[in-house]
């Protein structure tokens, strides 16, 4: 064993004198051009080692232009095959660049820096099968890649740059596989070219890619070509435990709110240009799935569009952040509203489902519209299933520096206008189906700040229902008997009623009550007067009035009243003058009280009952007075 080990450092020894630096040198540079095609400048040392190994180092490589090089390394290491070495031949096994920095300029017709270095490699491999094997291993060390295009605005850094490169000597493939650090995330990377020369020559080839960490997983399978525009076709898979962390790792602002959890697609993807199509989707997000067609657009601003169809759709996740209440569910929401997830992407969706469930509301087969464009958001909803009847319309926001813009223009038909109004508006006084139609608009940091600026109309429809926590009927059955008994306790019961109209007017915050008519089978109501949105107070004045005649076939009993206070739990007061006039024991009490010279006589009789003036205050309470002469 001594023996050949001493032969062999012998044999090493001797190669070193048969085979100069010099020599080495030169072939492998050759080696390198002929495999690649490329011509790489060097301006640094060069290092020449043929023992124990060979290995032949070159400092500060540059290839491409100086004013913008394609690639910068601080050292370039090719290692020699043992045996040729010893017949004193040079050949390379495997080449690696330490430190490199690979920088990639895009420009907007397709074309970058590394156009012609491209073409130089492609050059060579269509003539690699006409040469001897060569080397087939190529390896990066802490590397760092810059993709940019100055005339978007846009730069990607890839630090950390580690990679193995299966070059195709032999086989057509090309294989590339290692690790990099983009936004702080390191990256398992996994590249695969069927057909290396093709695809340098921007012909057909297949192509294989995997991506995974910890922010995300993405695979593709398919083919590849870039004559004479970029062509790629295959299946898509990716996935993330967030898709909102995901979005903001790559740089994206998620849409305000809530949601954007566990997201997985798949899909057959095409690209073309500029454009992403996707078909056969197969989309999982938050425990939602859809099927459906999406193209994601590149070219200028980024632009989805798309049609999703669902079973069932789950969107508590993004409305649960939307608090239109305060906990006490009596006050408006006075935190800020922010959207500043709105201006990134552009987005046009059509989106169908089975069922729909936003908290507590569920609704049933919906067909809405989302169109964001320019920080501009509009929800059209062509048909929705809820609260028993139907729902149509639309919503927009819109961000601005002090807040957003809010404009609703939304028809309800036949719904159950109590589960509505109560989820909608927190009032839930009101019973009975109907229709609601609304169309207002308003601005603000804020719900509460909206409140105060909304303008428009609405009106409200409603039959065979009945005003929860009122029994009006019962209350007007009382004061016709017993006009001064005191109204006793009516907000309970039911009032029931078979149809209701409602209009309203809307200014500012400030709703004008231009007619409200309630007619029941014992009860008549006419409202009129004002509220207040932001306060979520009631100034209204109206007449009730009972349905049957009264006694020996008189008019039916009628009295004014005012309703007063928060709309959740408002005050309702008979008007007391006319109960008194009612009254016949205390009707001419009253006109005393109104004729100036009766009511001097009143008091004149106060006082002489008395002993003191009417107005006067008790002795205990008055001021010490000079003693009576």
């Amino acid at each position: 064993m001594l023996a050949v080990l001493a032969a062999g450092a012998g044999v090493l020894t001797a190669a070193t004198y048969l085979v100069s630096p010099d020599t080495v040198r030169a072939q492998v540079l050759s080696n390198i051009r002929s495999v690649t095609g490329l011509n790489p400048t060097l301006t640094g040392a060069t290092t020449v080692s043929l023992f124990p190994t060979g290995t032949v180092s070159f400092e500060d490589v540059t290839l491409g232009e100086s004013a913008a090089p394609a690639l910068t390394a601080e050292r370039l290491t090719a290692r020699l095959r043992f045996f040729p070495l010893l017949l004193g031949r040079v050949e390379i096994a495997d080449v690696s660049l330490s430190h490199p920095t690979i920088l990639v300029d895009l420009a907007d017709d397709g074309g970058s820096n590394w156009s012609g270095l491209i073409g130089a490699l492609a050059r060579s491999q269509s003539t690699a099968p006409q040469r001897p094997a060569a080397f087939s291993e190529m390896s990066i060390r802490d590397g760092t890649v810059v993709v940019r295009n100055k005339a978007r605005s846009l730069s990607e850094t890839f630090d950390h740059v580690a990679f193995s490169l299966a070059w195709p000597s032999i086989s057509k493939s090309f294989g590339a596989t290692g690790r990099l650090v983009w936004h702080d995330q390191p990256l398992d990377v996994n590249l695969t070219l069927s057909d290396f020369a093709a695809a340098l020559a921007g012909n057909r080839s297949g192509v294989k890619l995997r991506i995974a960490g910890a922010p995300m997983k993405a695979a593709f399978e398919g083919a590849i070509s870039a004559d004479p525009t970029l062509k790629i076709e295959g299946t898509l898979a990716a996935g993330a435990a967030s898709l909102r962390e995901a979005l903001l790792w790559a740089g994206q602002k998620p849409l305000p709110g809530g949601g954007f959890g566990r997201f997985a697609i798949k899909a057959k993807a095409d690209v073309t240009g500029g454009t992403i199509g996707l078909t056969n989707v197969n989309v999982e997000l938050d425990g939602n799935s859809a099927e459906g067609v999406l193209t994601f657009a590149t070219d200028g601003r980024q632009t989805l569009q798309g049609t999703l169809a669902s079973d069932k759709l789950d969107l508590t996740p993004y409305v649960s952040t939307v608090k239109l209440l305060t906990a006490n569910q009596r006050e408006w929401n006075s935190g800020p509203i922010t959207l500043e997830g709105l201006t990134g992407t552009d987005f046009d969706l059509r989106l169908s489902a089975g069922s729909v469930v936003m908290s507590d509301a569920k609704l049933g087969r919906t067909a809405i519209g989302a169109n964001l464009r320019g920080g501009h958001l509009t929800v059209t909803i062509g048909e929705a299933q809820a609260y028993g009847g139907l729902i149509k319309g639309s919503m927009s926001l819109a961000s601005f520096e002090q807040g957003v813009d809010v404009k609703s223009q939304l028809v309800f038909s036949d719904i159950d206008l109590e589960s509505c109004l109560g989820q909608l508006f927190g009032l839930r006084r009101l019973e009975g189906k109907g229709n609601i139609t609304f169309a207002v608009d308003g601005s603000g940091d804020s719900v509460l700040g909206v409140t105060r600026t909304l303008t428009g109309s609405a009106t409200v429809t409603g039959h065979d229902g009945a005003l929860a926590g009122l029994d009006i009927e019962q209350l007007l059955q009382r004061l016709e008997r017993r006009p001064l008994s005191g109204g006793g306790d009516f907000r309970k019961g039911r009032t029931k009623y078979d149809s209701l109209a409602v209009t309203l007017k809307i200014d500012q915050g400030k709703v004008t009550v231009e007619d409200v008519k309630v007619l029941g089978p014992a009860v008549q109501l006419a409202l009129a007067g004002t509220a207040s949105i932001p306060q979520r107070e009631l100034d209204l004045t109206g007449t009730a009035s009972l349905v049957t005649p009264g006694r020996g076939g008189a008019a039916p009993f009628a009295l004014p009243f005012i309703v007063q206070g928060s709309w959740d739990d408002p005050i309702m007061l008979p008007d007391a003058e006319a109960l008194i006039r009612r009254s016949g024991a205390a009707a001419p009490l009253l006109d005393a009280v109104r004729d100036r010279r009766a009511r001097d006589a009143a008091r004149s009789v106060i006082e002489r009952l008395t002993g003191r003036s009417a107005g006067a205050q008790p002795a205990a309470e008055q001021s010490p007075a000079p003693a009576a002469k």
